[in-house]
């Protein structure tokens, strides 16, 4: 399938309201993930290029965010169901939903030895980066920005 410029714009956008609802359990779950001020600021430009995503910490914010809006199973992987759901949720979600779920597990699929959850669970978000903005559905910071004010 063959996607012109202005679907995977759409895709990207998509992304932004994601990326903003999603962001938005990072306060509840900073304390107990035991992130740094510096890697909490870093993580709102988790898209920018000069973010690098390799904290462990990081790995178990995502884990706590993921867990409040119920898309990891009890190993912490991702809940497919789930995760369809609420990305169906988002305006147009529908159009980005089984990309992004494709691209996540296959980047679960390459770190599933990893016992550590945190540790595993942050590889998997720096191999989703890559790979998102390999398929051009990565938002830019400007449009997250644009959209934080709905969440």
């Amino acid at each position: 399938m063959v996607l012109h410029s202005n679907s995977v714009e759409g895709l990207a956008e998509v992304m932004s309201h994601v990326t903003a609802h999603f962001g938005k359990a990072l306060d509840e779950c900073r304390e107990e993930s035991g992130l740094t001020a510096d890697i909490l600021e870093g993580f709102q430009n988790f898209w920018s290029e000069d973010f690098d995503v390799v904290h462990r910490e990081l790995g178990c914010a995502l884990i706590c965010m993921s867990n409040k809006f119920t898309l990891m199973q009890e190993d912490a992987r991702m809940h497919h169901i789930n995760m369809h759901d609420y990305i169906k949720s988002f305006p147009q979600g529908e159009l980005l939903s089984t990309k992004m779920v494709d691209l996540i597990h296959n980047c679960e699929k390459q770190f599933d030895d990893i016992e550590d959850d945190c540790t595993r669970v942050v590889k998997v978000a720096a191999c989703f980066k890559v790979d998102a903005k390999k398929e051009g559905i990565a938002p830019e910071v400007t449009m997250i920005e644009a959209v934080l004010e709905k969440y």
